[in-house]
């Protein structure tokens, strides 16, 4: 069964950085589009931040974070990154990551279309 596993998050001031990183074994690379996904406290939907093609051809970003969240993949590694640069308070949440046997068209696939999820990785922006 397909698993992926999240790590990096922790507390940071706001204006910081943080880099997540999720470990895919074989997803990677066979075909597989994966995104970052989070829920922020008292909200029950996943908001969709970021993801990528399996080729790495296709990135796409929620509104909310262009300019400012970076996803890559290191298919040698097998692992998915998203590097979150002057995050806000606003950025607290749970961060999942997601990958399915989709394209990735013109958007970001919906989290419905996601099959595979991990445990997500807490992050907290606080002074």
């Amino acid at each position: 069964q397909a698993r992926v596993q999240e790590s990096g998050g922790g507390l940071v001031q706001p204006g910081g950085s943080l880099k997540l990183s999720c470990r895919a074994p074989g997803l990677t690379s066979d075909g597989y589009a994966m995104g970052w996904f989070r829920q922020r406290p008292g909200k029950e939907q996943r908001e969709g931040i970021a993801c990528l093609s399996w080729s790495g051809e296709r990135a796409y970003y929620g509104d909310s974070v262009e300019g400012r969240f970076t996803i890559s993949r290191d298919n040698a590694e097998n692992t998915l990154y998203l590097q979150m640069n002057s995050l806000k308070p606003e950025d607290t949440a749970m961060y999942y990551c997601a990958a399915d046997s989709i394209p990735v068209g013109r958007a970001c696939p919906e989290a419905t279309e996601f099959g595979v999820w991990g445990q997500g990785t807490q992050v907290t922006v606080s002074s």
